[in-house]
């Protein structure tokens, strides 16, 4: 009897399912003549509805014929069906698979052959689960025939469209086929699409052994960015043999060796894990904080910086950056706290901006402290000196790198014979060690900007530090201490700058808003007297005071209310000031929209809202008109408003100070 071959089973098939071919091109010829774009000689009004319900007619005659085939030729036209070309007949190819029976193995080769050229949709989960439940009903001897193809089709549907959860399924259902013994690695863990997973794969070999297996499985079922402690205790139990923390070294490693790949310039860019392969990506994260690996936190960290979206070259992985920040979050020593600390001022994703808040919470949790407190003694030193220098011998030369103020970083060179210079000598040239002192300078402005935001931000805190507290952690760090000695500090009731601050003292920020206005002008006086240049407005900081208008309406200001303002510019500002919004537009719920944020390191919330007050000729939003100021104070994880008065005068102050920036930077001119 002849066996036949795939390429025989798909030949036969579009004799056998001709019909149904000619009964696409019929339909296709009909609505391509319905289309006005294509007017043929002799067109006239009405020929496209006519020709389309002709076209409607075809396919449902079509859907009729095939509910009525069985057997051999119910089979042929699933198998025609399945052909890349007819993508848009899905519904018809579950049809034709829900009621075909006798199927051999060589024919669902042919079948998933047809499939290989198929980019899969959206909705092709339905019909994928047929084809998977067929192949599972053959023995191991048959299902060797079906081996190359249906590996071809998990990693096509590894590398589709289908939702997320349904993609999981079918790719678990698809190993079961190509998993051969009970104790092997499924084919659908680690797919081999992504660099990482390859690098796994050919570590691990073709037959790991049976305690692999049960760790990388293990891995395998973290489903969030935090695992369950029943979890940690099997994991820790599957790492005891050498071999298991080899294999968590190796894929922490590969992490660095992988790169998203894809066109930047074109968006086309491709994440550092396939996302079929991230819940395993997260388990071998989690396994590495369980076995304290070496070189742990700089690993993690770039993992965070690079699925963050704060890399070029690789699309953002919020689950992977997710694990990452909070794995930091269970890392001791100071080194994970300074990680923090940098992902804090480099991550815009809002959702992974609060998931390294949950890490802070936990690292100072652990220390019994605030969160604040944490990101204040985790401000990196960069090696320097308490004076802010750092200094380096490169070649004959003396490199000295100082941060002289809040804002300057300068690089200067001594020569043997102690002469000064600043321009780099040229022959230096652009040496390793002089490129590593000028990264470093990079990092040391950078660490600077940040703490010119962070301590700008305690103004409105309810922070007090004891005078050793301050001294050692603000004072006499060398870039913090640079920030500090240029602001005025409250003592005892009274504003000192940092160098008379009064030992045994209790010390807070001083905001002009609790100060008595001669208090304000004996501070201006003397910062303009000393030509103090302020890391930000402290001294001359604008002040908002509530009004007696502010305190009839109680609950709100309508101080800026019903002012217009350009929206792009009003949003562009918003961000700026890290405020959260969303987007004006003409779409459904776009007419309004509300902006707020937290102060007081998140005890308080500011808000208010806009609405549309013009658009242009293509209907995008030109103008807003500004709303009510609200104020609301943080009740556990939900906000409650408060009434003016209550609200402590540097919160109101600076977010009034905010909002009339908005109105001002961004007004529309009458």
């Amino acid at each position: 009897m002849h066996e036949f071959t795939v390429d025989e089973v798909i030949a036969a098939a579009s004799v056998s399912a001709g019909w149904l071919l000619d009964a696409v091109a019929r339909e296709r010829e009909l609505e391509s003549r319905s289309n006005p774009g294509a007017r043929l000689a002799g067109w006239e009004e009405g020929h496209g509805g006519r020709t389309s319900r002709q076209a409607r007619r075809v396919r449902a005659d079509m859907v009729r014929r095939l509910s009525r085939e069985s057997g051999a030729a119910r089979r042929a036209a699933a198998i025609c069906l399945a052909r890349p070309s007819l993508s848009g007949y899905s519904e018809e190819l579950d049809l034709a698979l829900s009621g075909s029976k006798g199927w051999t193995a060589v024919e669902l080769a042919a079948l998933l052959t047809v499939v290989r050229s198929r980019e899969l949709c959206y909705w092709d989960d339905v019909w994928l689960s047929r084809v998977t439940e067929l192949a599972l009903g053959f023995d191991a001897g048959e299902q060797a025939v079906l081996r190359e193809p249906i590996t071809s089709l998990m990693w096509a549907v590894a590398d589709s469209g289908i939702e997320v959860v349904r993609r999981r399924e079918l790719e678990r259902a698809i190993g079961e086929v190509l998993r051969r013994d009970p104790g092997e690695l499924s084919p659908s863990v680690l797919i081999p699409l992504d660099g990482w997973a390859v690098i796994l794969r050919g570590h691990l070999g073709d037959m790991p052994p049976p305690h692999l297996v049960r760790l990388v499985d293990h891995l395998c079922e973290v489903r969030g960015p935090r695992p369950a402690k029943k979890w940690r205790a099997r994991c820790l139990e599957l790492l005891r043999p050498a071999d298991a923390g080899e294999l968590v070294r190796v894929a922490l490693a590969a992490f660095d060796h992988v790169s998203g790949g894809g066109d930047p310039s074109g968006g086309d860019l491709r994440p550092i894990v396939l996302d079929s392969n991230v819940d395993a990506a997260r388990g071998f994260v989690w396994a590495a904080v369980l076995l304290r690996t070496g070189g742990l936190v700089p690993a993690l960290t770039e993992l965070a910086l690079r699925a963050g979206g704060v890399r070029p070259g690789v699309r953002e992985d919020l689950k992977l950056a997710g694990a990452a920040i909070n794995a930091l979050g269970d890392c001791e020593g100071p080194d994970a706290m300074t990680a923090l600390w940098r992902l804090q001022r480099s991550i815009r994703h809002r959702a992974l901006r609060r998931q390294v808040g949950t890490a802070l919470d936990a690292a100072a949790g652990r220390q019994g402290i605030t969160p604040g407190q944490l990101l204040e003694r985790g401000v990196p030193d960069h090696g320097l000196a308490p004076d802010g220098t750092l200094t380096r011998t490169i070649g004959d030369w003396t490199a000295v790198l100082a941060v002289e103020d809040a804002m300057t970083v300068r690089l200067g060179f001594r020569a043997p014979d102690g002469t000064t210079v600043r321009a780099v000598p040229a022959e230096l040239g652009e040496s390793g060690d002089l490129r590593a002192l000028k990264a470093v300078r990079k990092e040391i402005r950078r660490t600077l900007s940040a703490e010119r935001a962070r301590l700008e931000g305690l103004l409105t805190a309810d922070r007090t530090w004891t005078y050793e507290e301050w001294a050692r952690h603000y004072r006499d760090h060398p870039i913090t201490g640079a920030v500090t000695r240029a602001l005025i500090w409250e003592a005892g009731g009274e504003g000192h700058l940092s160098g008379g601050a009064v030992p045994d003292a209790t010390l807070r920020l001083w905001h002009p808003a609790r100060a008595r206005p001669a208090e304000v002008t004996a501070w201006r006086e003397e910062v303009t007297e000393r030509r103090l240049r302020q890391p930000f407005k402290q001294a001359f900081r604008e002040v908002y005071l509530i009004t007696p208008a502010e305190e009839e309406t109680r609950v709100h200001s309508d101080r800026f209310a019903a002012r217009i303002v350009d929206d792009p510019r009003l949003y562009a500002l918003l961000k700026e000031r890290g405020w959260r919004t969303g987007l004006l537009g003409s779409f459904g719920g776009g007419h309004g929209a509300e902006a707020a944020k937290e102060l007081a390191e998140g005890a308080w919330r500011v808000r208010f809202g806009y609405e549309t007050a013009g658009a242009g000729e293509r209907y995008e939003v030109t103008r807003a008109v500004i709303g009510q100021v609200r104020f609301e104070r943080r009740d556990g994880r939900s906000w409650r408003g408060t009434e003016l008065a209550r609200v402590p005068p540097p919160v109101f102050s600076e977010g009034m100070r905010d909002v009339d920036l908005f109105v001002t930077v961004a007004a529309v001119p009458e």
